[in-house]
């Protein structure tokens, strides 16, 4: 008989989290089944924009975070990756160390950030803290991930370095097949309001009138209504209508897997985007938009160092900037097997026998205000059971699998509205 085959489960909240976990579930276990896991949240993950990642998991399954405590599946498992919001993760490391705590063997736990680390990085680190392996992306986060974890009585020996799992593709070399081509990254919140956002747009448009030899993309993340881990309320689709004067032929609005935009990318431009360190990876000149100011709250201020700060003035004068090589070291790019070390903190955690339960920094003998909210919000009570939902007459194992049919026949008529309906109602406004 052959033996049963190794098994990794992503537990993903959005499309560009499951881009995360499913790359990461590919560079520390290649060789094992990859089943998704989805949670029933506002930014669940369209077919299309699963289609968009790229990346084919061979079970996938759409689940609440309460669901999981008892789901022998994912608990026989043998590597589990949450790739999720830190709240979510603290529940689960909380309930999860508590349902498992009577079984032989439960699954390693891995857990990180989808990109760089520029805000509420203690707030979001010590959500995490208690997974068997807490990923960073970087050796700078890798020393502050550490500091942090020692200071207050976490592993710190958790913290692995590692790099952005997308961080591939072939070196930049330019082609004289195709225009010169600037793709501007999108971000679904920064800038966040509608007139930064069409001011933007505006500055893409005179740039292509300026170049018209140059081809101009706009690299969209999502369709109207679509969500992403960030709510996009002023989409470029719906503002490209709006600009002073009709958009010149050669901007485009595309999709698609930014590893594919990058193929044919000759200057990357963004306000502070992950695609940044993808573009930096394979040498492509990267420019960090300055126009709406080098701030906290735009993420652009995290490449301060890298030598690629730059205006929409300087780039319709030419300019292509290149990185800082010892910022770019710093930051991981250009890594030979990055994850190796990871790999081998699994393996050293198998080798070690039974794993001791998990334990998550926020107790609720630590924080039980905190925790107990933080519980509540996620579907669990103190114990890490699934809160009890509202009693009725029937059999509960019935109500249960109707409330499941409900939710999932919901949340279809609540994406075929919102992605269709609403923006089809929208066009008819403007016209």
């Amino acid at each position: 008989m052959s033996p049963t085959p190794r098994r990794i489960a992503v537990l993903a909240d959005s499309d560009t989290r499951w881009k995360w976990g499913a790359s990461v579930a590919r560079q520390i276990a290649p060789d094992h089944a990859l089943d998704a896991y989805f949670l029933r949240t506002r930014a669940t993950p369209t077919e299309r924009q699963l289609a968009e990642v790229g990346i084919v998991p061979d079970t996938q399954r759409e689940v609440t975070a309460a669901e999981l405590v008892d789901d022998e599946e994912f608990a026989s498992a043998d590597i589990v990756v949450l790739a999720i919001v830190g709240g979510t993760a603290l529940a689960l490391v909380h309930s999860l160390g508590l349902a498992w705590e009577a079984r032989a063997e439960r699954p390693v736990t891995v857990t990180g950030y989808v990109g760089v680390v520029y805000e509420k990085m203690v707030d979001g680190l010590l959500t995490r803290a208690g997974a068997d392996v807490v990923l960073a992306n970087s050796a700078y986060d890798t020393g502050r991930f550490r500091d942090v974890f020692a200071n207050v009585g976490v592993d710190p020996d958790s913290v692995v370095e590692c790099a952005l799992p997308f961080l591939g593709g072939d070196p930049y070399a330019p082609s004289g097949d195709r225009p010169f081509t600037l793709t501007f990254a999108v971000q679904p919140s920064v800038p966040k309001s509608r007139d930064e956002r069409l001011s933007l747009l505006e500055r893409a448009a005179a740039h292509a009138r300026r170049h018209p030899e140059r081809l101009v993309l706009m690299k969209l993340r999502s369709l109207p209504g679509e969500h992403t881990t960030h709510v996009e309320a002023n989409p470029y689709q719906e503002l490209i209508g709006k600009l002073a004067e009709p958009a010149p032929s050669n901007l485009q609005l595309v999709y698609g897997n930014m590893g594919e935009v990058l193929d044919r990318t000759d200057l990357l431009v963004t306000v502070s985007s992950t695609a940044a360190l993808e573009s930096m990876h394979r040498n492509i000149p990267t420019a960090i938009l300055t126009d709406f100011g080098v701030r906290e709250a735009h993420g652009n201020h995290y490449f301060v160092e890298s030598g690629c700060l730059t205006s929409w003035d300087e780039l319709d004068s030419g300019a292509r900037p290149r990185p800082d090589p010892a910022w770019t070291a710093a930051q991981g790019i250009g890594k030979s097997d990055p994850y190796a070390a990871t790999r081998a903190r699994i393996a050293a955690l198998r080798a070690s026998g039974p794993l001791p339960q998990l334990r998550p920094y926020y107790s609720p003998q630590r924080a039980g205000a905190y925790l107990g909210g933080v519980l509540e919000r996620n579907g669990f009570d103190e114990k890490g059971r699934p809160l009890p939902v509202s009693s009725g007459a029937g059999d509960g194992s019935l109500k249960s699998a109707v409330r499941g049919v409900t939710r999932r026949g919901a949340k279809r008529l609540y994406r075929m509205g919102y992605q269709r309906v609403a923006p089809a109602l929208r066009r008819w406004g403007q016209t």
